[in-house]
Parts: C-alpha cells; sequence; structure tokens
C-alpha cells in the first residue's frame, strides 16, 4: 500500500479495508466506503426527512482514516488508531452547533453513544473525546474526495422536529441524534458486509439474503383476505362470528385515516389479534408505510402470535414474519427447498435491522432499543420510521418508565411518520388531559366500545371478601373446573399443597421452565376438553394472553387490568352462561399483595367500591377510572422514576446525556440469573452439544425454553451448595450453569431452593 505523497498532490491510496486476498479484489477505498454509506444512510433516513444529516454521518465516519498511521495499520503495523474522533471534530467545525447531532454518532459508530459532558459510566464523553490532542494529522485528501452537504440543508431538517407535550427540545434532539446514529450503523455494517462478501462465504451469502426481496404488503393483505374470508364462512352466523366481522369491518375503515395515533380496545373474544393486523396492513398500503411491528408484552405471546400471523399470511408466513425476542431463532429450513432457505435466512439477517414486512418482538426489545446506546441496540431503529406499530397490552408498560415512553410514543408519531396502535382489552388512561403530557388525537378503531362491551361480556365480576388459606382450598374443592391465580409464588405452592390430593390439582409458576409450563397446561385443555376435574393455582403467569377457559377464576386482590386479563381466563370462548361464569376476587390477610403491587390493588379497591363501577367493573369507565386513580395516586415523579425527561429537557445539543439515559430507562431491572433445568431429551442433547461448541448462539437460544430465573441470592445459594455448576466452564466460565440435582426440580412445582443440600424429593412435595 502507498502512502501520501509528501506535496500533498492527489492519490489513490486511503483505503478503509484491507483485502484478504488481493488476487480477488483489492483494498476497499476510502472515499468509496464513505460514499457508499453516505448514500445507504441517506435511503434509511428518507422516512423520516433526515437524509443530509444521515448522508454527512455517513461521509465523516470513518474519516479519521484519511492518516497515514491507519493505513499503515492496514498494511500489517501493530498500532492501535482513534478513526472515530476525527470526523466528529470536524463536524462541528463545519456545521457548529447541528454538528453534535452528529458527532455523537460518528465518535460512537464503534462503542456506543457517550454522554455529551460531564461523566461517563462506562465511555469517555464526547467532550472527553474531542479534547483529545494525541490525534494523528488528517491529511488533506479528504477534502479533495468528500464532498459534504451545505450546513442549511441539515438546519432545514432539524428545524422540521415538532417537539411535543411529554416531550422537549432535549428529548426531540436526543431522539434524532439516536435516528441518525441508526442509519450509519445499519449502512456502515451493511457496505463492509459487502464488500468482506468477496472473500468470506458467509458474507456473501449475507449480502446475497439481504438483495432478495421480501413479501410485499399488498400480497401479505391479499393472503390475509382469504384467510379472514375462510374464517368468517367457517364461523357461520353465530353471534360472536357476526360481532367480530363487524369490528374488523370498522377498523378496516379508518385505515384511510391520515397517519398518527390509535386505539383498539376490543374486549377478550372480539378477534383483536386479526383485527390489528388487518388494519395494519391496509393503513400501510394506503398511505405508503414500510412495515408492521407488532410489540408485545411477554415473550410466550410473541411466540403465539407469531404463529397466528405465519398461519393468516398463508403461503408468505414462513417469509415475511420475523419474530424477534431472547428466544427465538429461525429454524433452518431444508437446504433442498432453496427458495425457502434463502427466505429465512433473509430473515435471519432481519433480525440485526428489522428489515422484513411483519415484526414481532417484545416490549423490552422495542423500548429500550428507543432509548439505547450500544450500535447492535440502535441499529434497527431507522426501521421502525414510516411503519405501523401495533402496541398489544399497552398497559402493562412499567409504572417507573411510562412518561418516557409515553413521549417516545408520540416522538415516533409526531415526527417519524410512524402509526401506532395502542391495542388492548383495558385501555389505559394515556390520553391527555387526564395524563399529564399524555397523547393527543388518539381515534378509536371501535365504533361504540362501551356498546361492544356489553356485546362481548361473558362474566360475573364481585368481591368475595376474606378468604383464609383453608377457605380457599375449600372453594377450590367445591368446584370441578376452576381457576386460582395469586400474587407470588409461595402462596401459590402453598394453595396447591392444600388441595393437591383433590383430583386434576394442577400448579404453575415461573420456577418451572417454560417448555414444562406449556406441557402442563396442554394437559389442562385436554382435562377441560374431556369434562375432566381440573383445579389449576398458578401466579399472575397463566393472565399473560394464555389460551385456556374455565367456568370460574378465583383472583386474590390485584389492579384492575390484572382482575382484567384474569376474566380473559373465564368463559374465554363463551362455552358457559354469562351467569354460571365468575371471576371471584378475594383478600386473604395471610398474603397480602406484595409492596410493588399494594398500589396497585389499591386502586382496583377503590374502584369497586364506587357504585357506578359496582355493577360493570370491567366496564371501559371503570378501567379508565382506574387508571386515572392510579397515575394519579403513583405522582409524576414515580412515573419517570430517574427523571429522564426534566434531565433531557435541560439538556443542549453539546451536553445530551445519551449513555445516562440509555442506563436508566429499563423496563425490567436484572436482579435474576438464569439456571438450565434438562428437562427433557432435547434439553439434554443441547446441554451435550454447548460442550464442545464452537459458536454457541443458536444453542443458547434452544436452551431458552430450559430456564428458570432465581434470584442472585438463591442462584447463589445453589451454586454455593453445587447443585449448579457452569457447562464447559473452561470456556464459557458462569454464563451457562446447570442444575445437576434434580431432587431440587419437581415435577408439580419446578425449581425450589430452600434446602439446596437436600437428597431426597420427598421432602420437597407434600
Amino acid at each position: 500500500m502507498s502512502a501520501p505523497l509528501k506535496n500533498g498532490l492527489e492519490t489513490a491510496c486511503f483505503f478503509a479495508h484491507s483485502s484478504p486476498n488481493a488476487a480477488l479484489a483489492p483494498p476497499q477505498r476510502l472515499d468509496a466506503h464513505l460514499q457508499n454509506v453516505a448514500e445507504l444512510a441517506a435511503r434509511f433516513a428518507a422516512p423520516f426527512g433526515a437524509s443530509a444529516l444521515a448522508c454527512a454521518a455517513g461521509l465523516l465516519h470513518d474519516l479519521g482514516k484519511y492518516c497515514l498511521p491507519f493505513q499503515r495499520r492496514l498494511d500489517g503495523a501493530a498500532l492501535r488508531v482513534n478513526h472515530s474522533t476525527w470526523g466528529a471534530k470536524v463536524a462541528l467545525e463545519r456545521y457548529g452547533p447541528a454538528g453534535w447531532l452528529l458527532a455523537y454518532g460518528v465518535a460512537g459508530h464503534h462503542a456506543g453513544l457517550a454522554n455529551g459532558a460531564g461523566n461517563g459510566r462506562l465511555r469517555m464523553t464526547l467532550a472527553d473525546r474531542l479534547a483529545d490532542r494525541q490525534l494523528p494529522a488528517l491529511d488533506d485528501a479528504w477534502q479533495r474526495e468528500i464532498h459534504l452537504p451545505a450546513p442549511a440543508d441539515l438546519l432545514a431538517e432539524i428545524g422540521q422536529l415538532r417537539p411535543g407535550a411529554s416531550s422537549s427540545a432535549g428529548f426531540s434532539l436526543g431522539f434524532l441524534a439516536r435516528m441518525v446514529f441508526s442509519t450509519l450503523v445499519d449502512a456502515d455494517r451493511i457496505d463492509t458486509e459487502r464488500y468482506y462478501g468477496q472473500f468470506s462465504p458467509e458474507d456473501h451469502h449475507k449480502a446475497a439474503a439481504r438483495a432478495r426481496p421480501m413479501p410485499t404488503l399488498p400480497e401479505l393483505r391479499k393472503a390475509l383476505n382469504a384467510h379472514l374470508q375462510a374464517l368468517q364462512a367457517h364461523g357461520g352466523e353465530s353471534e360472536i362470528n357476526r360481532i367480530r366481522t363487524a369490528i374488523l369491518a370498522y377498523a378496516r375503515q379508518q385505515a384511510a385515516c391520515a397517519p398518527g395515533l390509535f386505539s383498539l380496545t376490543v374486549p377478550t373474544g372480539g378477534g383483536k389479534t386479526l383485527t390489528s393486523l388487518a388494519f395494519a396492513l391496509d393503513h400501510a398500503i394506503a398511505h405508503g408505510l414500510r412495515r408492521v411491528i407488532f410489540v408485545i408484552p411477554f415473550t410466550s405471546i410473541v411466540e403465539q402470535n407469531a404463529a397466528v400471523f405465519r398461519k393468516a399470511l398463508g403461503p408468505w408466513g414462513e417469509r415475511a414474519v420475523l419474530e424477534h425476542h431472547s428466544a427465538f431463532t429461525p429454524p433452518d429450513a431444508p437446504k433442498g427447498d432453496a427458495d425457502l432457505y434463502q427466505a429465512q435466512a433473509k430473515l435471519r439477517l432481519a433480525m440485526e435491522n428489522w428489515d422484513a414486512p411483519i415484526v414481532v418482538t417484545t416490549a423490552v426489545q422495542f423500548f429500550e432499543s428507543l432509548f439505547a446506546d450500544r450500535p447492535a441496540q440502535c441499529r434497527k431503529l431507522h426501521n421502525i420510521a414510516g411503519s405501523v406499530v401495533v402496541l398489544d397490552e399497552a398497559q402493562t408498560i412499567p409504572l417507573p418508565v411510562l412518561r418516557p415512553a409515553v413521549a417516545a410514543i408520540d416522538e415516533l408519531a409526531r415526527n417519524y411518520r410512524t402509526s401506532i396502535v395502542l391495542c388492548t382489552a383495558t385501555q389505559p388512561a394515556l390520553q391527555a388531559p387526564q395524563f399529564r403530557g399524555g397523547l393527543q388525537n388518539v381515534r378509536p378503531l371501535v365504533q361504540d366500545e362501551h356498546a361492544l362491551a356489553r356485546q362481548l361480556e361473558r362474566v360475573r365480576v364481585r368481591h368475595v371478601g376474606e378468604l383464609d388459606d383453608t377457605a380457599l382450598a375449600a372453594h377450590l374443592r367445591s368446584r370441578e373446573q376452576v381457576l386460582c391465580i395469586v400474587n407470588n409464588r409461595r402462596h401459590a405452592r402453598a394453595v396447591f399443597q392444600a388441595i393437591a390430593d383433590a383430583p386434576g390439582a394442577m400448579h404453575l409458576s415461573t420456577l418451572m421452565c417454560a417448555r414444562h409450563r406449556s406441557q402442563a397446561l396442554a394437559t389442562a385443555r385436554q382435562r377441560l376438553q374431556a369434562g375432566q376435574p381440573c383445579r389449576i393455582v398458578s401466579t399472575s403467569l397463566i393472565e399473560a394472553g394464555v389460551d385456556i377457559s374455565l367456568p370460574t377464576v378465583l383472583r386474590a386482590e390485584a389492579g384492575l387490568d390484572s382482575i382484567a386479563q384474569a376474566a380473559g381466563r373465564c368463559n374465554r370462548n363463551k362455552e358457559w352462561p354469562v351467569e354460571d361464569s365468575e371471576v371471584l376476587i378475594f383478600a386473604n390477610s395471610q398474603w397480602p399483595p406484595p409492596p410493588d403491587l399494594k398500589q396497585f390493588a389499591q386502586a382496583a379497591s377503590e374502584i369497586l367500591a364506587r357504585p357506578s363501577c359496582r355493577q360493570a367493573p370491567l366496564s371501559p369507565e371503570a378501567i379508565r377510572a382506574y387508571f386515572e386513580l392510579l397515575y394519579w395516586k403513583k405522582g409524576e415523579q414515580a412515573l419517570d422514576k430517574h427523571d429522564i425527561l426534566a434531565t433531557l429537557k435541560s439538556s443542549r445539543p453539546d451536553n445530551l446525556p445519551l449513555e445516562d439515559v440509555a442506563q436508566d430507562f429499563r423496563l425490567i431491572q436484572d436482579n435474576q440469573q438464569p439456571v438450565i433445568v434438562a428437562w427433557d431429551d432435547t434439553a439434554r442433547q443441547t446441554i451435550e452439544a454447548l460442550r464442545h461448541a464452537e459458536h454457541i448462539g443458536a444453542l443458547a437460544r434452544a436452551l431458552q425454553p430450559y430456564l428458570v430465573q432465581a434470584p442472585r441470592n438463591a442462584w447463589r445459594k445453589l451454586r454455593d451448595a453445587g447443585a449448579i455448576q457452569p457447562i464447559a466452564p473452561e470456556r464459557w466460565g458462569e454464563q451457562f450453569m446447570e442444575l445437576v440435582n434434580p431432587d431440587l426440580y419437581s415435577a408439580q412445582f419446578g425449581l425450589w431452593w430452600d434446602e439446596p443440600t437436600f437428597v431426597s424429593a420427598a421432602s420437597l412435595v407434600i
């Protein structure tokens, strides 16, 4: 590789990437790489009107490679060269205050987004990066080879931002910086992948898969229409089919409405899942939106809904639906089916950037990515813009981050041409003026939610007062088919032990691995369908979209939204008369609601005591009143625990706390550690494969159904007792901990760690 000429004459010697095989292809020219990334990033940013910003970021991101030390490094010299700071410095020199929005992403396109100033938690602040006086000299060649957009173009794009009532200029600027960063990261990775595809079969296959077209939204709609017609024909003229058809027709009529905020409030049994898909496809096609993203609170429901969508989309289902959560890797299709094999290869790649027509993901993935600082997490963000986002069960957004989450929803709708559908059976009161800084101009997709609630009424709800465990057990023994839901695992265990000898007694808990719970639920459904006794004691996990139906549900005092979810397991398909289908709420002073649920239960009790709500405790009016009361009781501070909105409001472009925000915005506080349970032969075979594997991604995901999350102190207790041991510790350390004492895992209760040294299971199970 040649070096720049001393006289500064133009040369072609600056490269971005070295060639692994010069016989196949020369090194990639730096100007070509920068131009490629700029063009891709600009295209990615077009849906939200920031092409000039993204183009500038693409041209600047590797500017520091225009220096002798980096070129020597490409030649094999053992040098560490900071190549990302120079682009950030030039961004500020060229664009002034607007340059800060570029500088964050350019400086962090490998390491991640930093705080603008102050102190960094994990990485150096941007201000400290820019103050580095040890940067190698930048060759003037970049000014001949790179032509940056005009400053006025960038200012015009920034000037289009419209801060909302729940956000601020600082919030909007931070959001935009993160979106532009997303376009840069994705474009950089794709262009690098294309270059190395000339040498690497893996990268070649990636590039080929990305180039493969996905099914179009009109194709998906055609398949969905055929599926819906078949369902309607099969349902005949029944009342429930007539109601579902009317809900579907009205929602689809609203698809012509301008992009923005929508609500779909449909009680259990109203066909909410397919109605939301039909509206989303119609709306996206009508307004040139690019994809549909379903955001779902729990992994189990992600898997369930993704399966429904694949079936509904017929021949396109396996090609179009990307299921993205921590427990899923798309299956490999038989290599003999080349077409399907390539399609699924593209879906696996789409996990990196959500470049798929239908994305089904978790709320954790979605919201934490919107506030993220790491390149891998942010890479997908630009593909949310210009999409339809269906937020399923929006009421499950944790209260400590509720206000920032609402601000992000509003920001997407306001500035990123994204339509948001709040889709739930219990619509939370997130709208202004009831919710300060809440959502405005939310248009309903149901003609009359109050009439609909009456039409789909399936249960009677009443409070039965105090029930101690003895009385609760008597209730369960007196009914052949009944579900009891309590607020914690120890209470569930105690109640089950009190009825364990009763026919059809079953227990469900998150201390059972997911595969174990699935098998238990399958057994329960079989017993129910056969008319056999089935007495289930469970924690709230069964409320999360589990398709099961019983004539009676007992629910320990909890939030009204939880009670409504519990009611969704009662007379789900109208198998019994409404008057014979009861949801019985009870108090139990032995087991009061845990501290984090206490305020939810108190708010519900106040609403249930109101005369206007007593007769219809799950009516839209009661649900709305409950959320208004709950949010008022919590107060604004509790709805933004880390003051994210206030911090961003006081921030300027040069001191955006991007790293701090990413660290503080967590839907789930990670205080648990996984334990692998060898529940069946598949688990045992996967564990054995893990001992010798070179690549662990697919194996780790295959083990997800066999994990039990234990509190860290319990996990340490099990480890210290030798009850759990690492798999291949010389390779993976304590990343994969397997339960090696089978006496600690019961077919009835799952994992239990109170006595980790015992050897007899008889002492565990009563």
